[in-house]
């Protein structure tokens, strides 16, 4: 399936902040890629920031536009705040937890991961990144796997970062997806109502 496969540091300059994680280029040069990226920024209208507000989320979790667009639509059936809930939906796909467990250091890598059949769900093996977790389901590091040296080392800078929704065992590389996460406690930095209001136009 396509993928992004273009410069990352120009998309996290595009948007100011480090999409794919730290980024030297993007403290290097904190302004806009291209010929005029140092120049004044013009005034955005309102379509085109809440456009740009769903591309960085779209960058962000490693979506497509019309897998972005299928959760969306996914997250408006659902009752509660659509916008909340567009969120609780893209941190519950198997990719982005394996990332938060610290199982890989970056989403893309996370992705990887569960494609090459590293990963286990309550014991099966799940190579499907997209794949949604219910509460109290048991993630894994396959047996076999456990000496990768992608996986050691990212465990190894990620030690002690903690999310309230996660548990995880370092004993045996296991880890739990107690419950879909608050807003709160996401950290990403983004404008989920501008999404809503983008996609209800």
């Amino acid at each position: 399936m396509a993928r992004y496969r273009g410069p990352k540091s120009k998309i996290s300059r595009k948007f100011g902040e480090p999409i794919f994680g730290p980024s030297k280029a993007l403290q290097n040069k904190a302004y806009p890629p291209g010929q005029h990226g140092k120049g004044r920024r013009k005034k955005l209208s309102e379509f085109a920031v809440q456009l740009a507000e769903k591309q960085k989320a779209k960058y962000m979790y490693g979506l497509l536009e019309k897998q972005f667009a299928n959760v969306f639509d996914k997250a408006s059936r659902k009752s509660g705040i659509t916008g909340e809930i567009l969120l609780q939906l893209l941190e519950s796909r198997l990719d982005n937890t394996v990332y938060r467990l610290g199982i890989a250091p970056t989403r893309r890598a996370a992705r990887q991961l569960v494609l090459h059949k590293h990963i286990t769900v309550n014991g099966s093996i799940v190579n499907i990144p997209s794949y949604t977790l219910r509460n109290n389901e048991i993630i894994a590091v396959r047996e076999r796997s456990k000496s990768l040296e992608l996986i050691a080392n990212s465990l190894a800078s990620t030690a002690t970062k903690t999310f309230s929704w996660l548990e995880w065992n370092s004993a045996d590389y296991t880890g739990k997806f107690l419950n879909a996460p608050v807003r709160e406690d996401i950290p990403e930095n983004i404008k989920e109502q501008l999404i809503v209001e983008l996609y209800s136009k």
